[in-house]
């Protein structure tokens, strides 16, 4: 299986909000300089994260993104969903896709494995995986805050 940057991208981003949880907002470009991502990337990631009410943004010189619940009530699948669709194949949404739907051999692994990787992705929380980032020393989300409280400090 293979996810989009959509959905890679995505998932970094909101993790480094839910990294920055409960400190404010987080300017895109500081996201964006962090997990080396392009910041007209993430500039269209946000807009159906927000449609969808996970990410609130805030407007001004103190403005920026941050997460529009707690990081343990968002699931991943939540994300990925919203990022990528609801369905690893099209024809499980929408059978006209398909003109072998009758026929098909594989359709039922197909609607299997969408509903195992579904369940494993709601499984898990933004909370818990950034926890489990920081237990294998990979939460290199602090340099994210730092750029933020360094860049209050010089105003």
């Amino acid at each position: 299986m293979r996810l989009s940057t959509r959905a890679r991208y995505g998932m970094r981003m909101m993790l480094a909000l839910a990294g920055n949880y409960g400190t404010g907002p987080m300017y895109l470009k500081d996201i964006a300089s962090a997990e080396e991502i392009s910041e007209k990337y993430l500039s269209l990631l946000v807009i159906p994260l927000k449609q969808a009410g996970l990410i609130n943004s805030i407007r001004g010189a103190y403005g920026g993104y941050s997460l529009a619940k707690a990081p343990s009530q968002i699931n991943l699948g939540e994300i990925v969903e919203i990022l990528e669709g609801d369905c690893i194949v099209d024809c499980l949404k929408d059978p006209s896709a398909c003109p072998r739907i009758s026929i098909c051999t594989s359709h039922d692994i197909w609607a299997f494995l969408d509903e195992k990787i579904s369940e494993a992705l709601r499984s898990i929380t933004l909370e818990q995986w950034l926890n489990e980032l920081k237990r294998k020393g990979r939460a290199s989300l602090k340099s994210v805050g730092h750029a933020r409280e360094k860049r209050r400090r010089i105003k």
